[in-house]
């Protein structure tokens, strides 16, 4: 047991007052390993109690960041106070890291804290329908540097966190999913304008996806240059420009119909050309084969 215990108590390594033995060397990895099973068997029943109490996902995502940070600052402290280590060894590499880090990695920590504040102040939450310029997209984590979006076409991209805080973000599910929508269609001159309304209406109310509160508005927005034009609003509830284009096909689908049963004739384009001549236009009518008629 003796010369057990004098292996275990050699000295590898000497830093100042601190000593590094044998044991300490086998110690700390033997810890280190129990601990980060232990810390990763804790992470997963934190989050299957949370998921089963329904807890918003974005809370779910910011609690188990959290726990990361506190357990690695844990077996940071940890380890140095197996080891005897003093902090204060460690005074002349953090300088020299913060150096580093103030030259050389700006947007990496501007990134580091944009996600955090994304994470706590939760101005984009995990599901939410954004516009980021051009693309459209579904939230699907938020990560400490980037933010993974799910795009309409199944593209997946990160985004750092930076630019959605620096940059305008349209967030189509921030508050509710309520969306307000419209869908305009033109009617030959001589329609009936009130029946053209009411049919109209009918479209928009027979759809399960239009709510009934806001109530529904039909205008007759304006005289066309070749047709009566007019104006169906209503409200669903939607994500993204997707389900909005879907539910706007649904009611022209019915308002074709209804206009179809009722004659009336849904307006195109139409050209007068009026040809003023002092003399007879010769105008002929020729058929496939070239030959006139």
């Amino acid at each position: 047991m003796d010369q057990i215990a004098n292996f275990f108590d050699q000295k590898v390594l000497t830093l100042g007052e601190s000593t590094l033995t044998v044991g300490q060397l086998i110690l700390v990895p033997t810890l280190l390993i129990i601990g980060l099973l232990l810390a990763r068997w804790l992470g997963r029943l934190l989050v299957a109690r949370m998921t089963a109490a329904d807890v918003n996902p974005d809370l779910i995502h910011l609690a188990r960041r959290v726990y990361f940070v506190a357990v690695l600052l844990v077996f940071l402290f940890t380890i140095l106070e197996l080891l005897n280590v003093p902090l204060t060894a460690f005074a002349f590499i953090s300088g020299a890291v913060a150096i580093g880090i103030g030259f050389g990695a700006q947007n990496i920590i501007n990134n580091f804290i944009s996600g955090w504040i994304l994470m706590w102040e939760r101005p984009i939450r995990i599901g939410d329908f954004l516009e980021v310029g051009d693309t459209m997209g579904t939230v699907e984590a938020i990560n400490t540097r980037s933010t993974r979006i799910k795009r309409v076409d199944g593209v997946h991209l990160l985004i750092p966190n930076s630019h959605l805080l620096e940059n305008i973000v349209v967030n189509w599910t921030l508050i509710d999913r309520v969306m307000r929508t419209r869908v305009r269609v033109g009617v030959a001159y001589g329609s009936p304008v009130r029946l053209v309304q009411e049919l109209i209406m009918q479209a928009v109310t027979e759809d399960e996806h239009v709510l009934k509160d806001p109530k529904p508005l039909v205008i007759f927005d304006n005289f066309g240059d070749n047709s009566l034009e007019f104006d169906a609003y209503f409200w669903v509830l939607a994500i993204g420009e997707r389900d909005l284009r879907s539910i706007r096909s649904d009611v022209r689908f019915r308002i074709d119909e209804l206009f179809r049963d009722n004659d009336i004739t849904i307006a195109f384009p139409q050209r007068d050309v009026h040809l003023d001549s002092l003399s007879p236009i010769d105008v002929r009518i020729t058929g496939q084969t070239g030959a006139p008629d």
